[in-house]
């Protein structure tokens, strides 16, 4: 009766735990949710903090280990250090592979290092974990109209202005990719 009775305070014991770590992962979506929504009514000045606080949230990885090589890719790109922050980011993305924002900081990492290939592959990899990236987004669009694909790149914008309405830049880039489009058609 004693070892029924261990492995079923274990059982019950395991499922609290999977229960207390899905609520607080279901209380960060809430969370976003309510940032989105907000971002979506707020006026341009409003919109620049929601954003701030977005960018905290994706920030969290859940991890103190994982939360650091996020900072130390950061950091080395702040530094200038690219391959440096590839390095760190490749083994945040190996680490934590459900961590949009790891795939994230590397995209822009292969990006700023001029890698479009790997930087398109991990933003793909950070939308699928975070189909709202508004960041990941944009970076697609800056990499479809160096690549030439102002069409793509129109798209693309647009759908991260859909997302966040006040992204700096997008409104301008939108503007200037309507016009080099209609004069394609001609």
């Amino acid at each position: 009766m004693k070892p029924l009775l261990r492995l079923l305070n274990s059982t019950v014991a395991a499922f609290v735990a999977v229960f207390l770590l899905a609520g607080g992962v279901l209380a960060d979506e809430t969370k976003l949710d309510d940032l989105f929504n907000r971002l979506k009514e707020a006026d341009a000045g409003a919109a620049g903090r929601i954003e701030r606080e977005i960018w905290n949230e994706w920030s969290k990885s859940g991890s103190p280990a994982m939360d650091l090589l996020l900072q130390r890719g950061r950091d080395a790109m702040s530094a200038g250090n690219t391959d440096e922050a590839i390095d760190h980011l490749t083994a945040l993305v190996d680490h934590a592979p459900e961590f949009a924002e790891g795939w994230n900081a590397r995209a822009t990492a292969y990006y700023s290092a001029g890698l479009f290939g790997p930087s398109v592959a991990d933003i793909a990899e950070t939308l699928k974990r975070n189909p709202r990236h508004f960041g990941a987004l944009a970076g697609l669009g800056a990499i479809m109209e160096e690549l030439g694909k102002p069409e793509k790149a129109l798209q693309v914008y647009r759908a991260a202005l859909a997302i966040h309405p006040h992204l700096q830049g997008l409104t301008d880039a939108i503007s200037r990719l309507e016009k080099e489009v209609a004069g394609t058609d001609l």
